[in-house]
């Protein structure tokens, strides 16, 4: 059976997108996802994205991570479906449904409400998601939010000075989070920039997380650190997250196709 796909990306995190919405894909299971998401010896890419049909959105988008798991959202993914959708669109996640339109800036994302609450996250217990008593090796009292998937941010003076290619797992798998955590570091440089790197739960350190942008800018303003329209940094480029009176939050950045081709399912299943 010949697939085809394409390859594209939003601020260098990057996907394979593959459309069945006319024709039905086998069942995906991590092995197929894990090989196809290999750089070496697949396509490669951060997270395997599949676009089904869907009765009360204009398509349905099912996210894979790299390793095998499938994930409630992707913002980045959302931007680069939209940029193939090509007109205002709603998209059906496990996170909830959310609605994209092409702007000057590429595509905004309107991305729902965050929550807050620590059965929302999911913690393992109750506690402040705005000040969590917690910390480890030297990071300490971070705000958690829940953005369509899980995240925890910690404010620090230099976020590129962070290991958080050794901490990033650590915290990611710990029992506090009984479904596992995006982990991101965050520098506030004024009332409206923040830098920003990223842990992305089952990927590991990519260049872009869209839905990490969000979640640290809500923590920010939830936080009084900055206003409610910021810049956020990210080393693949950046996006600027605004967080409406109505609490829904718009996120708005570029988004590429890279590149199309086909390959036989039967060499990664």
């Amino acid at each position: 059976m010949r697939v085809p796909f394409i390859k594209m990306h939003g601020l260098g995190n990057d996907f394979v997108v593959l459309d069945a919405r006319e024709r039905a894909l086998p069942d995906l299971a991590g092995g197929t996802v894990r090989a196809l998401a290999d750089r070496r010896a697949g396509i490669g890419c951060d997270q395997l994205i599949v676009l089904e049909e869907d009765e009360a959105a204009t398509c349905r988008m099912r996210i894979f991570n790299q390793d095998g798991g499938e994930v409630e959202s992707c913002g980045n993914a959302a931007r680069a479906v939209g940029l193939l959708l090509g007109q205002p669109a709603t998209i059906a996640t496990k996170g909830g449904t959310i609605a994209t339109r092409p702007d000057d800036a590429g595509i905004a994302v309107d991305m729902g409400a965050p929550r807050f609450d620590w059965q929302a996250i999911p913690l393992a217990y109750a506690m402040d998601t705005a000040a969590m008593p917690v910390g480890w090796e030297g990071l300490e009292q971070p705000v958690a939010v829940n953005v369509g998937n899980p995240h925890i941010v910690f404010f620090v003076d230099d976020s590129d000075a962070v290991r958080l290619d050794t901490l990033g797992p650590l915290i990611e798998t710990d029992e506090l989070f009984p479904e596992r955590i995006n982990v991101n570091v965050a520098t506030v440089e004024d009332r409206a920039t923040i830098r920003l790197r990223v842990w992305e739960r089952g990927a590991g350190l990519t260049r872009a997380c869209g839905t990490g942008a969000c979640a640290t800018a809500v923590a920010a303003m939830r936080t009084g650190r900055t206003e409610r329209d910021v810049t956020v940094h990210l080393p693949g480029g950046p996006l600027r997250i605004a967080w409406a009176d109505d609490a829904r939050i718009t996120m708005t950045g570029p988004a590429a196709e890279a590149f199309r081709g086909s390959f036989d399912w039967g060499d990664y299943a």
